[in-house]
């Protein structure tokens, strides 16, 4: 008799990875390159967006910005004609360019908080020229809001009426001093005319008893001639 001798070989091991508990394949994990190339292109996707989205804001505050100016430019033009009428078109018109001055610059915030933690958290180095950008400073910060324009354009109407009110304040006290003068000089005008009148009735009577006093002179030398003459009668 023969004898059979069998081998036993060991099986070998699937390629495909499967899952212990349930035996269900699962695909082959990609290499690291592979996951490095793709979080790198997910980031410098994400930092495109975020510059995009920068700009965006920038834009739309140099937009607030500039109709904040005009605004403001034309409450300017129409201050002297209607400045009541500039008082309740604050809240109309400050309300759009303030929500948009304080929510454009925190969206690009917003984003980058939420997507640089996820970077953070993946275990990789990025290259020094992927460092992610820092958001651009929004000029809303070195513009006034118009609660300070509205603020500034009440002083100047609380001032331009103090000035107006010393104003006409000065301008009475001058003409109650010029009609105070006026009269005090007519007044002076009418003594010195009244003075004159009598220093002329006084002449007028001066010069009258004058001439009497001449006339009865004149009397007295005829009687005194006269009289020497009937005493030379009398002696001769």
């Amino acid at each position: 008799m023969t004898a059979k001798t069998t081998l036993n070989t060991p099986a070998t091991p699937s390629a495909t990875p499967s899952c212990p508990s349930c035996g269900f394949a699962l695909s082959p994990s990609p290499s690291p390159q592979a996951d490095l190339l793709l979080a790198r292109q997910k980031i410098a996707q994400l930092e495109s967006i975020i510059t995009d989205l920068n700009a965006k804001a920038s834009d739309a505050v140099r937009r607030c910005a500039k109709y904040d100016e005009e605004l403001h430019a034309l409450r300017a033009q129409h201050r002297p004609s209607t400045p009541s009428q500039s008082q309740p078109d604050a809240p109309s018109t400050s309300s759009p360019s303030s929500i948009a001055s304080r929510q454009s610059p925190t969206l690009p915030y917003r984003l980058s908080a939420l997507l640089y933690p996820r970077k953070s958290s993946l275990p990789l180095r990025l290259a020094p020229g992927l460092a992610p950008p820092l958001p651009p400073l929004s000029p809303a910060t070195t513009i006034p809001s118009t609660e300070h324009l509205m603020e500034a354009l009440t002083r100047e109407q609380a001032l331009r009426r103090e000035a107006e009110g010393r104003l006409s304040a000065t301008s009475k006290e001058v003409e109650e001093l010029s009609v105070s003068l006026f009269e005090q000089a007519n007044e002076m005008v009418a003594s010195e005319r009244r003075a004159r009148a009598l220093l002329e009735e006084r002449v007028d009577e001066l010069e009258k008893r004058d001439g009497e006093k001449r006339r009865r002179l004149e009397r007295l030398e005829a009687a005194m001639a006269r009289i020497q003459r009937v005493r030379n009668l009398l002696d001769g």
